[in-house]
């Protein structure tokens, strides 16, 4: 199996890049107001760019590889801009807990890739994607689909790995907007409408994704009701969105109605 350096730029990747690129333009622009006269703006500044860079990288790579390491490096990035005020105990443990929360699953991740890789011969999206019917009647395809599952869940908060986001509201406010509400948290969803032609459309992809994602919606929501605290709120706001998304993803497109003659 060769190894390259191959990147994408089509509809859903440039949807994705121009969400990184464009609220992250917005989030800079404040946070260089929100954090004017500190001392480690600049550090600042250069983390949020790392992980721009990061996300970009995980949206236009078709490589798993290159994929996987671009998502680790958004774990990494997030961890330094969380615990960013780290005179404080809480926001050191609520990044060390993210931390270990998104790499945890970042290693079932790079097994399931692995095994994609395996399964497929390939380690492109674009050849995998084309070869859906074959990794969906392999013997391998449900621990495969259990590990990038395992992944994506993680990253994108679903239950029951949701309790780091709202622990990230520890960070400064430009982090919270950018990482938690904007970005970080839809490289799950991404991950799962990019893998879409080549895992999905089985019983087991259906279930575990409305069920999951149904299951962190009606939290996200539920908790949302009764915060006061603007952030936190803000968080479990971006929860119940989340499993949103990840539920349509699993009840899927409606099937086209046949007429009887």
């Amino acid at each position: 199996m060769d190894l390259w350096l191959t990147l994408r730029l089509d509809g859903l990747a440039l949807l994705f890049a121009l969400l990184i690129t464009g609220i992250g333009a917005l989030v800079t622009l404040y946070a260089s107001s929100y954090l004017a006269g500190h001392g480690r703006l600049g550090s600042f500044l250069g983390q949020l760019f790392l992980f721009m860079s990061a996300m970009l990288g995980v949206v236009v790579a078709d490589n798993l590889l290159a994929m996987f390491i671009c998502w680790e490096l958004t774990s990494l990035s997030s961890y330094a801009l969380v615990g960013f005020h780290r005179e404080r105990p809480q926001a050191r443990r609520s990044a060390l807990q993210a931390l270990l929360v998104t790499v945890a699953g970042g290693q079932a991740l790079l097994v399931g890739l692995l095994l994609l890789a395996h399964m497929g011969g390939a380690l492109e999206l674009s050849t995998l994607a084309r070869q859906g019917a074959e990794l969906r009647a392999h013997p391998l395809y449900l621990p495969a689909l259990l590990l990038v599952l395992a992944g994506a869940f993680t990253k994108s908060a679903q239950v029951p790995f949701h309790t780091w986001l709202p622990g990230a509201m520890e960070a400064p406010t430009p982090v919270s907007a950018y990482l938690h509400s904007a970005t970080m948290v839809k490289a799950g969803i991404y991950l799962l409408m990019r893998l879409h032609p080549a895992l999905g459309g089985t019983a087991s992809w259906a279930l575990l994704l409305t069920l999951v994602g149904g299951a962190t919606m009606l939290w996200g929501a539920a908790r949302s009701l009764a915060e006061a605290d603007l952030k936190r709120l803000l968080a479990y706001a971006t929860l119940a969105v989340l499993g949103l998304l990840v539920m349509l993803l699993g009840v899927g497109p409606p099937r086209p109605c046949t007429r009887r003659s």
